[in-house]
């Protein structure tokens, strides 16, 4: 059969069109992590004036993420079939909403209901997001450099998230940081149309509803374990939904192998670079999350600051992350992208080793603000790399699905960091707050103490002075105690990370190696290397045309 013809150079490369485009796109890429960061200042706001029990404040916090994760699937696919423009003005339009929902919340429930639709309409913005970037641009080093901004605006909501939420919660009340979304995505509602292409796949089919509901149904019992143990430990419970959430998955698995358009292309997962990028994404989100969660908070309890100067000390992390994303490409182009992944594993130990030796008291700021900046520094190729990886592993039309499949293993990565390493703070402070109770406690008191940071200071309040210092005292040392030990198992994850990154995509040649050095998979030749980031998509066509 005769070779296709790799397009021009000149054709595949963007012009000022596509860059606007993408500045249009990184908008609400920005709030997503603003979003975020301003609930985790809000946090103690959010506790003194709805009182949350600390599960109802655990879902609050992570529940956007969970269901962003359970939607991205569906949402990417209904993106190939609707159109990724169209899908990214309706969910633009959900998150004003949503957003209006949760600013003006009167209860912990309501609060949790508005996150829970911000976390829908989340999972129908990032997909149509990244998508978009790999429809628009073509030439691999290009797209390479899109990517790493699309990340590097991901840093930037951190960055700013903070810093504006501080300002609003000096000034205003906690609900107003969920209001700075409506500007911002109001911008893509308008100039959508004019700057972003529409692209969907002309043979996408009818969405097979019976997917989606086993989708759902595979990953919402396996949330509800970990929360449960969040919450009480093991049981029979939450053994059984793990299991029920096993079964659910096998059955949508083999579904998905029987249909002719499904959900969810199985294929993909036969390529060892996108089950690697996606392992690598979950495995790495998670060690980054567990911390990143709990260092704000650190801020504000042991280093006793305000909104705002917490804020300001969570800057040097999201100007990692930046510097981070920024330099990745550069170090790409040279060495293969596990190695430059796993030198930032290994630049993250340096920052879980400071955050774990940070004290009860504001003596800890310092190492715990350098700390994260270190990690997040470390982290970033992941981010870039990893997504870069996993989004180039289809083709044009399965790109969207492709992308949110990377985008929900980021993300679940995200949220069971906060979960898991979440749980983990919980048993410790609960422990440490038993061992360490001041006697004299009123059992009342002790149980508010028991259940968070900001149950122990109302508690305080009406018990004498010395009593209550005693008590705040001890709280905040079960506090530290509980960072501390999630910043040695994100440790752990950064190691297990490491393992698989060097097992399965080691053969990954740098962006600017010669085509000729990506050794082919047998079972998949011609698209296993088609990523960004490894070879020209065109030469990987041209080699795949020819060996048919």
């Amino acid at each position: 059969m005769t070779s296709n013809t790799a397009a021009p150079a000149v054709e595949l490369r963007a012009g000022p069109r596509e860059w606007f485009g993408l500045l249009v796109l990184l908008l609400p890429v920005t709030l997503m992590t603003a979003d975020l960061g301003v609930l985790w200042l809000a946090t103690p706001y959010v506790t003194a004036d709805l009182r949350p029990t600390s599960s109802q404040l655990l879902w609050t916090t992570d529940i956007y993420g969970f269901l962003t994760c359970g939607f991205l699937v569906v949402m990417g696919t209904l993106g190939d079939r609707i159109g990724r423009r169209k899908l990214l003005i309706l969910g633009s339009l959900g998150v004003i909403v949503s957003s209006l929902l949760a600013a003006y919340a009167t209860s912990p429930e309501m609060l949790i209901v508005a996150r829970a639709l911000l976390g829908v309409a989340g999972a129908a913005v990032l997909p149509s997001t990244l998508s978009l970037i790999i429809h628009m641009f073509k030439d691999d080093r290009q797209r390479a450099t899109a990517i790493a901004t699309w990340v590097t605006a991901l840093s930037v909501g951190i960055a700013v998230g903070p810093v504006i939420g501080g300002v609003l919660l000096d000034s205003w009340w906690w609900g107003s940081v969920f209001l700075m979304g409506v500007p911002v995505m109001l911008v893509p509602l308008l100039l959508a149309p004019a700057l972003l292409p529409e692209y969907k796949d002309p043979n996408a089919g009818r969405i097979d509803l019976a997917s989606v509901v086993l989708f759902l149904a595979a990953i919402l019992p396996i949330v509800y374990a970990v929360k449960k143990f969040a919450e009480i430990g093991w049981s029979l419970g939450n053994l059984a939904a793990l299991l029920i959430g096993a079964a659910f998955t096998v059955v949508f698995v083999r579904r998905q192998n029987a249909l002719e358009t499904p959900l969810l292309d199985m294929r993909l997962f036969r390529t060892r670079a996108f089950t690697g990028a996606l392992l690598t994404l979950l495995f790495g989100m998670m060690a980054l999350n567990g911390v990143e969660y709990l260092v704000p908070q650190y801020l504000l309890v042991a280093g006793e600051l305000s909104p705002l100067a917490a804020g300001v000390w969570l800057l040097p992390g999201a100007a990692g992350l930046i510097l981070g994303s920024q330099l990745t490409p550069v170090f790409a182009k040279r060495i293969r992208p596990a190695f430059v992944i796993t030198a930032g594993l290994v630049v993250t130990l340096a920052g879980f080793w400071l955050t774990g030796i940070a004290g009860p008291d504001k003596d800890g700021i310092v190492p715990a603000a350098l700390g994260l900046a270190v990690i997040m520094f470390g982290v970033a190729p992941i981010s870039v790399l990893g997504t870069s990886l996993a989004a180039g592993a289809a083709p044009p039309e399965k790109a969207g699905s492709a992308a949110a499949t990377g985008q929900t293993a980021y993300d679940l990565g995200l949220a069971l960091g906060i979960a898991v390493t979440g749980s983990i703070a919980v048993a410790v402070y609960r422990g440490a707050v038993d061992d360490n109770t001041p006697a004299g406690i009123p059992a009342e008191a002790a149980a508010a103490a028991r259940d968070t940071v900001g149950g122990a200071t109302d508690a305080a309040a009406s018990l004498p002075a010395d009593l209550g210092a005693q008590l705040v005292a001890a709280a905040r040392d079960a506090f530290t105690s509980g960072f501390q030990a999630t910043a040695w198992v994100s440790a752990g994850l950064a190691v297990v990370t490491g393992v698989i990154v060097l097992v399965l995509l080691r053969h990954i040649p740098a962006i600017g190696a010669p085509a000729a050095e990506a050794p082919a998979e047998p079972e998949q030749a011609g698209t296993a290397e088609s990523e960004p980031g490894t070879q020209p998509a065109a030469a990987v066509r041209e080699e795949s045309t020819t060996r048919a």
